[in-house]
């Protein structure tokens, strides 16, 4: 208790909570748990802070909430709870899957603190949250149970060691080509902290009947929770389909639930939800396809190098002979990556436009942050991508497990990696022309309805 006294006077001092924001929820009238508190922890936290779940600590009630009070107001005052990396007032803002928390939402959770962190009215009962089952699958409630569970082989991950890799292919057992709906990757049990990636890609015979790449099923980092496809467009999972699976695992786990212990016959299974049979012929829909964009020349070649106690950007720059629709963006890297950017540079105009920013990225916490449909960047062919990301060498970067070593590209969880994964829909002339125009008519809608 003498180290949660001494946060909470810290936080009362602390020059975050004297901003223009908190002042005002300062100013607010009477805030309590029972009121106002818990519909914000049970809707946004307690899927994770739970028995069972992956938070550190269980914020089901008052009395579990109540010592870790500071806490809480100083993780959700600097935006880092709920873990979601996105920068506000930046690009597009209206995402699918959106964990972060509305002013309104933080405010209130700061002037609860600072008026005493009171229960309130015990006559009024908090509303209650339907948790899913920690076990369950993401997309259950929505779409049912997965169309197709793929599982990978069993292997055993020790509690210490270096970074530990498998890679293996399982067939697909489909008959025909299926559209992917939906898609999540899950380590069963208490592999989550020690499964750093795991990437499938889909493998299909040539006509000789050998089995030659296809294209990425989908990729996995810690903390993802899964990625859903805009409406009338394909994913495809081919028929006859082989994946593949590149798994790395750490021993002993990254982050705050790292188990720090042997974990025996782990396995990650791939989830996916398919359209209907006959959703091709049907909808006739454009491809879809993700894939990692790479920053630099040379990638393969060790080409990023961190100095000791120092930092390093790098950037890329990718571009369409054909429209495409960008409906996902993903940065990835390791343990000393702290920031990512996208923009899109028009070469018709000159002019750049900033479309997602993340300035406080952690490896342990990765999301696909999936545009709404109609903000989803439309772009010319000939239009730029234009990927950036930050890296942190030094002591100041509270991820970094040592600031004295060079660090390179590479795949170890020490080493670095600078790309981004981006899922694109690759349209034609007259695709583009009327996702355009059906944009223009809802807005034209919208404000005719404000008259």
């Amino acid at each position: 208790m003498k180290i949660l006294s001494k946060l909470a006077t810290i936080i009362a001092g602390s020059a975050i909570f004297m901003g223009a924001a908190a002042v005002q929820a300062q100013a607010m009238d009477e805030v309590s748990y029972n009121t106002h508190v818990a519909k914000i922890l049970n809707e946004n936290c307690v899927v994770c802070h739970r028995e069972g779940g992956v938070g550190p600590m269980q914020l089901t009630n008052y009395e579990q909430v109540r010592p870790w009070a500071p806490l809480i107001q100083l993780k959700v005052a600097n935006r880092e709870m709920p873990p979601y990396a996105y920068d506000h007032g930046i690009g597009i803002q209206n995402l699918k899957g959106d964990w972060r928390l509305s002013q309104d939402e933080i405010d209130t959770v700061v002037a609860w603190v600072n008026q005493g962190s009171a229960m309130g009215d015990s006559d009024i009962a908090p509303p209650e949250v339907d948790l899913p089952d920690p076990t369950a699958w993401t997309f259950a409630a929505e779409f049912g149970e997965p169309s197709l569970i793929l599982p990978s082989i069993a292997m055993d991950i020790p509690a210490n060691g270096n970074d530990l890799w498998t890679k293996h292919y399982v067939e697909s057992g489909l008959t025909q080509d299926r559209c992917i709906r939906a898609v999540q990757v899950k380590p069963r049990g208490d592999a989550r902290a020690v499964v750093h990636h795991a990437n499938t890609d889909i493998l299909v015979p040539n006509e000789d009947g050998e089995y030659e790449q296809y294209g990425y099923l989908t990729e996995y980092a810690m903390g993802k929770w899964g990625e859903v496809m805009p409406e009338g467009v394909c994913r495809t999972l081919p028929q006859n389909a082989r994946v593949h699976w590149d798994i790395h695992m750490f021993p002993g786990g990254v982050g705050a639930t790292a188990e720090g212990g042997m974990i025996k016959d782990n396995v990650v299974e791939v989830a996916l939800w398919f359209h209907d049979e006959d959703f091709i012929a049907k909808a006739s829909p454009y491809k879809q396809d993700l894939r990692p964009y790479l920053m630099r020349e040379g990638y393969e070649n060790n080409a990023l190098i961190v100095p000791p106690n120092g930092y390093t950007m790098t950037q890329g720059f990718h571009s369409f002979d054909h429209p495409v629709r960008i409906d996902s963006y993903q940065p990835h890297g390791h343990l000393r990556m702290n920031a990512a950017s996208f923009e899109i540079f028009y070469p018709s105009t000159g002019q750049t436009e900033q479309i997602s920013q993340v300035s406080k990225w952690s490896a342990t916490w990765h999301h696909s942050h999936i545009y709404a449909a109609d903000e989803a960047p439309l772009l010319p062919a000939g239009a730029v991508l234009v990927i950036k990301q930050w890296y942190d060498n030094t002591a100041d970067n509270p991820n970094n497990p040592d600031p004295d070593q060079w660090v390179y590209e590479g795949s170890r969880t020490g080493d670095e990696m600078s790309h981004a994964w981006i899922a694109v829909t690759h349209l034609d002339e007259e695709g583009y022309e009327q996702l355009l125009a059906d944009r223009k008519e809802k807005e034209e809608r919208s404000l005719a309805g404000n008259d």
